[in-house]
């Protein structure tokens, strides 16, 4: 990648506009402009999950010999990232030239210096939760949550001399304990199991073939996941979608900066939001070759420059890396002058 002397120029500042942004106006009659500077866009998605335990789940290891989450949780998960660096103008960095000195051409024609004395909008990203629903199992399962036992009654019988005790058998509508559901529960799951497993053997009574016999197959086995899902429960997703922007500084001495934090109660926050995990951006310098030759002084006015270092950023959430991209970056290169010729 070759690199290339770029130098952010700018229209005669507008003196109404610079007076009511820093208080000050620029001199009448010469030229302004600012350096270059890089920005890192950030494009992240992340995935929503909202995990609903099952009402057996405790059991799932008992009656399914399988482990099952006992709680429902909120998680998010980064799925997405795409990184994007732009140029525009340092603020920070601006100069005139007298009007009497010649600008060389590149100087007097490089558009990106309109950045300096006009803004745009920032795109506005607005993204919202949907109120999150409520777990609701009372339509899985076919078995009823009643019972019947069978409970001893004692009455009292009069005699000619006393009160005798008399046992009655009577039927009680009572509810079943959640392990007694649970168990039901496993039970009509091996049930369908075995059911589906007779099917596709042809060990049954019933004939199945062609179209009739993949739509048995497919009830049994979503009556199945249906059951299964009281001990493992279910989650539902969705995405979300923010935009960070990141501005390296010369002053960072480790070149490492927070870029967006990821928290389980909101998703994707800003970089100041400590509730969420950091997720960080950090720049790795190239080494810079001092320039050949040797330069000799001269009169007139000194146009400044700025030489981009070539730097490795990579994203990361501290451990692993989700992205890595080589980029330009104006602010933390190399700056200069050269000598401008009066006319």
């Amino acid at each position: 990648m070759k690199t290339k002397l770029c130098i952010i120029t700018a229209l005669l500042a507008i003196p109404a506009f610079m007076q009511a942004q820093t208080g000050v106006a620029d001199p009448q009659g010469t030229l302004v402009y600012a350096l270059p500077m890089t920005s890192v866009k950030l494009e992240i998605e992340a995935s929503q999950e909202n995990f609903y335990a099952g009402p057996y789940a405790k059991y799932a290891q008992k009656y399914l010999g399988i482990d099952a989450r006992q709680k429902d949780a909120v998680t998010f998960t980064v799925t997405s990232a795409r990184m994007t660096p732009s140029v525009e103008a340092d603020m920070s960095a601006r100069y005139t030239v007298n009007p009497g000195a010649a600008m060389p051409a590149f100087l007097t024609l490089t558009s990106q210096g309109l950045v300096s004395v006009s803004s745009s909008a920032a795109e506005e990203t607005v993204w919202r939760f949907p109120a999150a629903g409520k777990a609701d199992f009372s339509g899985r399962g076919v078995t009823s949550n009643l019972t019947s036992e069978a409970a001893t009654l004692y009455r009292n019988v009069k005699n000619e001399s006393s009160y005798n005790k008399v046992a009655v058998q009577q039927e009680m509508v009572v509810q079943k304990s959640p392990d007694a559901r649970a168990k039901e529960a496993a039970e009509m799951i091996f049930d369908l199991r075995k059911k589906r497993v007779q099917i596709i053997t042809g060990d049954t009574d019933a004939t199945f073939s062609g179209e009739a016999l993949n739509a048995a197959i497919e009830e049994i086995s979503r009556l199945e996941k249906e059951y299964v899902s009281l001990f493992t429960g279910y989650s539902e997703y969705s995405l979300q979608k923010m935009n960070y922007e990141v501005v390296p500084s010369k002053d960072n001495e480790n070149q490492i900066y927070v870029a967006f934090r990821i928290s389980d109660s909101k998703g994707l926050v800003p970089a100041d939001d400590l509730s969420g995990k950091p997720y960080l951006l950090e720049f790795v310098y190239e080494p810079v070759a001092a320039p050949a030759g040797k330069q000799s002084a001269s009169g007139g006015t000194l146009a400044h420059y700025r030489v981009p270092a070539s730097c490795n950023v990579r994203l990361s959430d501290g451990v692993n890396v989700l992205l890595q991209s080589r980029m330009p970056v104006y602010q933390l290169g190399i700056e200069s002058t050269f000598p401008l010729k009066s006319k």
